[in-house]
């Protein structure tokens, strides 16, 4: 798989995860099972590698994958107790999976075709 399609990929369903977490979280902050500072809160980390995320930073992909490990809990903690939000916590589950295989792929690749990557020590 080439670069541009995993970015593609990667870009896609991350903006999709943050319009599912945010359309989510608002309506349970509106409804008033969680309070509206909390939804806030917990849609507050996805915002913070956005701007890499659209522009297909490589770093920005590498370090994205740990906040995604962070919902991935949440989405199988959901999945495993839930009966009510089963829907939601599929679909979440889905999206990151898609994430955590794509983010560090996608940054390995164009990160090698920039040039990026760790030095070697000479001996």
């Amino acid at each position: 798989m080439s670069s541009t399609s995993l970015f593609k990929l990667c870009r896609a369903t991350y903006v999709a995860l943050l319009f599912l977490m945010i359309a989510w979280f608002g309506n349970q902050g509106l409804t008033g099972e969680y309070s509206m500072l909390f939804s806030l809160l917990w849609i507050l980390p996805l915002l913070a590698p956005l701007k890499g995320i659209l522009t297909g930073n490589p770093y920005t992909y590498a370090w994205a994958s740990f906040i995604v490990c962070l919902y991935m809990l949440h989405g199988l903690t959901l999945l495993y107790v839930t009966d009510n939000a089963l829907m939601f916590a599929i679909v979440e589950v889905a999206l990151l999976s898609v994430l955590l295989i794509g983010l560090p792929f996608y940054a390995r690749i164009r990160g090698r075709e920039l040039g990026l990557g760790l030095k070697k020590r000479k001996k």
